[in-house]
């Protein structure tokens, strides 16, 4: 089983810890959500698992190889967090799903027509076929968000690493998203979803990860929803005997 795995990963800041002896097994086949306070660490847990950071200590594998090799192998697909992204940048839809294939490409980065069906391929999966030559930003949120998916789909990524996806997004497209990855996952797609959605949390994930600078629980959704888990991962104390029926984590 290959999917996502960390291994006591410590991301610094200067003097601030962001991620301290994080291990995570994600396995393929499923969707996890990742949940978390702001500041807990999730978005600095994707930048590591993409390589825009470099980890103080321990070591990721993605599919079985580190980072680098991973974006190399086209097996990585990343949707940012909207304010992530430039949405004036006069680039369409097309063209931005096109930008899943240029590792395909070469440094000439010339469509061929397996390219252009795979965009198109793609286009129809997430349901944006009729908004293809837009301009991206001309998109609501939950449309900006299939295109980024679509991206990932015509790269032919194994792995979806989706950071709140669902920010700004209204119910029909948050529908839609999730009907989307449980269709990737059930592909044997590894996909992690970063969330603060915990009422859609039980439709999206199979299991989820609770991050306060370390994993604080991984296992079931049902389990992480419990009240004591997540005064947990939110910096909370539980008044009385709650606090005394804490759970250690599952696993890591």
């Amino acid at each position: 089983m290959a999917g996502i795995e960390v291994d006591d990963l410590v991301v610094r800041y200067g003097d601030v810890v962001a991620l301290d002896g994080v291990s995570l097994t994600v396995a393929p086949g499923q969707v996890t959500g990742l949940v978390g306070m702001n500041g807990a660490g999730k978005s600095t847990l994707f930048k590591a698992l993409i390589g825009m950071v470099r980890p103080a200590r321990g070591s990721i594998r993605l599919d079985g190889v580190e980072p680098a090799q991973a974006r190399r192998r086209r097996l990585l697909g990343y949707v940012p967090q909207n304010e992530a992204v430039d949405w004036t940048f006069p680039v369409s839809v097309r063209d931005v799903v096109m930008m899943g294939r240029y590792g395909h490409q070469g440094f000439t980065r010339r469509a061929r027509a397996s390219d252009h069906a795979a965009v198109e391929e793609a286009l129809d999966r997430v349901e944006l076929t009729a908004y293809a030559n837009r301009q991206i930003g001309q998109l609501s949120g939950g449309q900006r968000k299939r295109a980024f998916v679509a991206r990932g789909l015509a790269q032919g990524a194994a792995i979806l690493l989706l950071d709140e996806p669902f920010a700004g997004v209204d119910k029909r497209s948050e529908a839609t998203i999730v009907e989307l990855l449980r269709g990737l996952a059930d592909e044997g797609r590894t996909v992690l979803v970063s969330t603060h959605d915990l009422h859609a949390l039980p439709q999206l994930a199979d299991e989820a990860i609770l991050l306060l600078h370390r994993v604080i629980f991984h296992g079931p959704v049902q389990a992480a929803l419990r009240p004591q888990q997540l005064a947990r991962a939110f910096g909370l104390e539980l008044p009385g005997p709650e606090s005394a029926r804490l759970e250690p984590v599952d696993r890591g």
